[in-house]
């Protein structure tokens, strides 16, 4: 490295990562200059020496400063200098803990160039999606010293291998914090806390701090030292004075609304006119994911665009798959949801839209900081309906200030092109209907719902901006009355008639239908024997109420005086055979009253 040059990155630091003190290894500031690092984020200058200095450290720091960095090289440096280095096969000297397997596997691959300078230390990635007695196998052939992962798999092997040794742990690293206490992981991080040793260097690291966090800190950390560090954004205000946010300074913040059928019009609007950058696109559920995906893929005018997908519930192979494949590509759009939203290093995002604003306001920040990352200039927009724009000052309240776009009026109405997908292929249909309702019943679960009012809902517009060909029957939408205009309905088309265009989910469908055809039928038949013996029943007891004429009486008089004359027959038999006594023949017939 030149000793002369300086920094021109605003969002660094004029220190160099070798004029830290205590100094780092030679080793590793080759490895940094291998990949390009040169100057420390404020975050990695204020982190690394206190935790190379034995320091425990709590630091709140913004979303895209160089967190992850902050707690590689500290931790690379006091497993150098253990003196439990070399380690033995089995001997765990430091656990990384993240809340979601992308976060954790963006982590791994970050380390390894600098675990790599440890020919002694094994590094292991544990994360839910595979098999456990693979993870487990991997370990007990290769040896592990690191363990990088989410907290249920962390926590599951540490419970079944009793191979590991945790005596000599060095360092544990909490990453995302506030989020690993979100998603419910309190039960397996304190399981994890519980079979380390106390004699530990421990780094917390989050980007908000809430009361959960500082519990977590007061019983995981001995008197730690707390780091705190803001980016810088231009306020609102004429003098343009910098002011603390935890948006980062390069990021330009815009809103735009506009009524529920205009948005998927608008969203194809701005894709087409940033085709040729890197878009993020978020989405409320999984499902809306699904169904955009492959709706926004048959768009004409997106067709030289590639879109991929990426949701908690694709299986991990597929979201490893997709995360990689954006990750180099040099233009396109991720379609995700939150699972996309924190920690996440992407490199080279032009754009993050947000279609549906976050149901946790706190995951606006985490969503947008994937985009104008370390001084880099970004923009991002939030789209919303007219009855959410009181979201705008709430967010400005909160530090985060959004300047107006106007709807784009050349925007082409894409509705009828997605209408006629629909019609045409009843995945398309199937998809539409399954993400409109699980939309509706998402915005039920708004932290702000006094801003997201689902009983405010149009759900007419809501469910042409969707495409959809006729309203689903839902409970909320029946027992509350939401308002249904501004949807037309599709005329002259039988739903049920309407194909897959994949042959074999259509050879499915109708053998499942004609299973249900059957069950039907056969129900029907066991339903009218059923009626057909009670009907049965009911005559015999309404003929008893009726007034029987004297015809009628005199034949069941009849039927029943022959009836009788057969079985004194009977028992006139019987008694000249033996086979009953004359006092039992008199009780029998009668005979013995006179």
């Amino acid at each position: 490295m030149d000793p002369s040059s300086s920094n021109t990155n605003k969002a660094l630091t004029e220190t160099r990562f070798s004029d830290l003190e205590p100094p780092l290894s030679e080793d590793i500031i080759e490895a940094l200059d291998r990949s390009g690092f040169e100057f420390c984020t404020p975050v990695q200058a204020a982190t690394i020496p206190l935790l190379c200095r034995h320091k425990d450290v709590a630091v709140d720091a913004a979303t895209g400063s160089g967190k992850t960095l902050a707690f590689v090289l500290p931790l690379i440096e006091i497993l150098r200098r253990s003196t439990s280095y070399p380690p033995k096969a089995h001997q765990v000297m430091g656990v990384i803990i993240s809340p979601t397997r992308e976060l954790s596997t963006q982590i791994y691959n970050v380390a390894q160039p600098f675990v790599s300078t440890l020919p002694n230390v094994n590094s292991v990635l544990l994360v839910g999606g595979r098999e456990v007695k693979s993870d487990m196998s991997t370990i007990e052939e290769g040896g592990c010293n690191l363990l990088i992962g989410t907290p249920g798999r962390l926590s599951d092997i540490m419970e079944r291998m009793e191979i590991l040794d945790f005596r000599n742990l060095e360092i544990l690293i909490l990453d995302e914090a506030d989020r690993l206490l979100e998603m419910g992981f309190q039960k397996q991080v304190n399981s994890i806390i519980s079979r380390l040793p106390k004699q530990r260097r421990t780094g917390l690291f989050s980007a908000t701090q809430t009361e959960g966090v500082e519990e977590l800190a007061k019983a995981g950390l001995r008197n730690p030292v707390r780091v705190e560090v803001r980016a810088e954004s231009k306020s609102e205000s004429s003098s343009q004075q910098l002011t603390n946010s935890k948006v980062p300074s390069g990021l330009h913040l815009e809103y735009l609304v506009c009524e529920a059928d205009k948005k998927s019009s608008q969203l194809v609007d701005l894709l087409v006119e940033n085709a040729k950058r890197k878009l993020i696109v978020y989405f409320m559920t999984c499902a809306s994911v699904d169904y955009w995906g492959l709706v926004l893929s048959k768009i004409p005018a997106l067709k030289s665009i590639s879109l991929i997908p990426i949701h908690g519930d694709m299986k991990q192979n597929a979201r490893d798959k997709a995360l990689a494949s954006f990750t180099e590509a040099s233009s396109g759009v991720l379609l995700c949801t939150d699972v996309a939203a924190r920690g996440l290093d992407i490199p080279g995002i032009d754009y993050v839209v947000q279609y549906d604003p976050p149901q946790d306001p706190n995951m606006f920040n985490h969503r947008v900081g994937r985009t104008a990352r370390l001084g880099k200039e970004g923009r991002a927009i939030v789209f919303l309906l007219p009855e959410e724009e009181d979201y705008v000052e709430f967010m400005r309240r909160r530090g985060v200030p959004c300047q107006e776009k106007e709807c784009s009026e050349e925007a082409s109405d894409v509705i009828p092109i997605i209408r006629s997908l629909a019609m045409k292929d009843r995945a398309v249909l199937e998809k539409g209907l399954k993400a409109f309702v699980s939309f509706v019943r998402g915005y039920k679960e708004h932290h702000c719902s006094y801003i997201f009012r689902w009983k405010s809902l149009e759900i007419g517009k809501l469910a042409m901006g969707y495409g959809l060909l006729y309203l689903p029957s839902m409970s909320e939408v029946k027992q509350h009355r939401l308002s249904s205009e501004g949807f037309t309905p599709v005329a002259d088309v039988k739903f049920e008639d309407i194909k897959f265009k994949d042959k074999s989910r259509e050879k499915q469908r109708k053998q499942n239908m004609q299973a249900r055809k059957e069950k039907r039928q056969q129900e029907k038949k066991e339903k009218g024997k059923k009626n057909s013996k009670k009907a049965v029943v009911a005559a015999a007891a309404d003929s008893n109420k009726r007034k029987l004429t004297g015809k009628q009486r005199q034949t069941i008089q009849t039927a029943e005086d022959e009836e009788e004359m057969a079985r004194d027959y009977r028992l006139l038999k019987k008694l000249k055979k033996g086979s009953i006594k004359e006092d039992d023949f008199a009780k029998l017939t009668g005979a013995d009253d006179f």
